[in-house]
This record gives C-alpha cells, structure tokens and sequence, in this order.
C-alpha cells in the first residue's frame, strides 16, 4: 500500500495511492500519525475507503507528520565512502537532523547563507511502526517498520566536515533539508534489499546504484540503533547514499536555479529547486 499526504503545507490530507485513484483516508485517521502507523495502518483496506475528488491537482506533502526523531547513517555505501575519503567504517556512522528540515517532496530547497558546498544525497527511508529497544536480532527488525520512503539527505558539506567540531549535525540542519515522499511504501509492497537509487541534477546523471551495495542492511541498521536508543513510531531513518555526490570532486555543488531530480524503484520521483536562502526566515 501507498500513503501519501496531499494538499498546502500544514493543509495536507491522508490518501491512498490506489492505481490512478487518490482515495481519502481522513474516514479512518486525521493525518497519518505515530499513532495511525502503529495500530491503524495494518489494518486499512482500499475497499473501506472514498475518492478524493481533484486531488490530482494537489501538492505531494512529506508522507508522514513531522517525525520526533530523524536519525541518519552515513557512509553505508563503499563507495561513497571512498569518495569521501574514508574508509568503509566498521560500526554505523550516526548522526541527527532536526525535524523541521522535513519537507515535500517538490517543495523548493533554499541554499543556506553564504554556502557554496550544498550538495545532494538520494536515499532510502525506513520509517518506524512500533517501538524498537534492545533487538535480539536483525531478524525481529522487520516487524517495527511501518514502510519506506525516498529521501534527499541534502548537506551543506563545510559546516558538515569543515568547521563541524567534530560531529556532522551543523551541515545537515538546515530547513528543508530533508525532502521526503512522495509516498511511503509498506513493506509488503518493497524488498528493500534490492531498491535502485538514482539522481540527477540540471537533467546530468549522479547517482545510480541499488541498496544491495549498503554496508549495514535496514534490518541491521534498525537492530544496531535499538541498541542505544528507543525508535518509537513515525521515526525516521535515512539509510545512506551511494557514491556520485559533489563531494566527490566530481561535479559541482548546487547553486540557486539548480534542479534536483531523485528516483527509487517502487518509492516513487522527487524534483527539488534549489533558491536562495537570502531573506528566507523559515
């Protein structure tokens, strides 16, 4: 199943992706919560549920409420990695980036202040269903995963390497930040072992590469993190990006006017423009 949140930001409505159909769940749930993905969610069915009529015509919000928590992992892709400069790590690399960066998945990504190292990430989310503390394995992974969703993890990569004081958080936390949707996926729907990653930017390919190259799997990650933190419902997860990014020395980093294209097999398209921030106060 497909959910999705369509309509102004703040205005968003909880539909159904059914085919050609946007079916509206507010019968079943006011907004798709922490708590609609716990206990309401696992038992939806399309058939209960009513056309939204002209939602066609509506903006693709984030598709879930802003999370509590969005925790990421980094440099889970050799390559990546490589490009950076690191070696793959032996234990997940873990950062945080502030709720608000949360955005639709076509809204516009302003470019911080005085930036000129803002650069791309396409990655797949994994967001939480249920609480997950202490994991015996990554096999009891699976059943605290509400589904998946497409990610932009956009940094600003001299406040995230250069000047950071030794942790990655100042380069991530900008508002916007963290295009997401335009659906989340169940994960009956989605094998997120074998999930083809791509971006591009001004129409030139970027990145190209499937989650069967992660270093640490989603069931690893979610196991690993509930080692040392609680990830309670509508958690957000990014797993990581694989290599082709501006870091690399490869291409350059954005600039206003720039367009930012990210695809995922089964989680759908974004397009982000990216604007200036130069009198931008949210």
């Amino acid at each position: 199943m497909r959910i999705a949140r369509v309509g102004g930001p703040g205005r968003e409505v909880p539909v159904v992706l059914d085919g050609d159909r946007i079916l509206d769940l507010r019968g079943v749930t006011a907004d798709v919560t922490p708590e609609f993905l716990e206990h309401v969610l696992p038992t939806v069915t399309r058939s209960d549920l009513p056309e939204l009529q002209g939602a066609g015509e509506l903006r693709f919000g984030p598709p879930i409420t802003r999370p509590t928590a969005v925790i990421c992992i980094g440099m889970n892709y050799a390559k990546h990695a490589a490009e950076s400069g690191a070696e793959p790590p032996t234990e997940p690399v873990v950062f945080l980036k502030h709720p608000n960066t949360v955005v639709g998945p076509d809204d516009p990504v302003p470019i911080p202040r005085g930036s000129t190292m803002t650069d791309w990430e396409v990655e797949l989310g994994v967001v939480i269903g249920r609480r997950a503390l202490y994991l015996d394995s990554p096999a009891d992974s699976p059943r605290h995963i509400a589904g998946y969703v497409l990610a932009n993890d956009v940094s600003e990569r001299e406040l995230q390497l250069r000047t950071s004081g030794g942790q990655w958080s100042k380069g991530k936390c900008a508002p916007s930040f963290t295009p997401l949707g335009p659906w989340l996926v169940t994960p009956d729907e989605l094998d997120p072992g074998a999930v083809r990653l791509r971006s591009h930017v001004n129409g030139g390919a970027r990145q190209d590469s499937r989650t069967s190259d992660l270093i640490f799997s989603v069931a690893e990650v979610v196991h690993r993190l509930s080692q040392f933190m609680a990830l309670e419902a509508g958690d957000l997860i990014l797993t990581g990006t694989p290599e082709g990014v501006a870091l690399s020395g490869r291409f350059p980093y954005l600039r206003p006017g720039d367009v930012v294209e990210l695809e995922g097999e089964g989680l759908g398209a974004q397009r982000q423009e990216m604007v200036s921030a130069e009198g931008t106060t949210v």
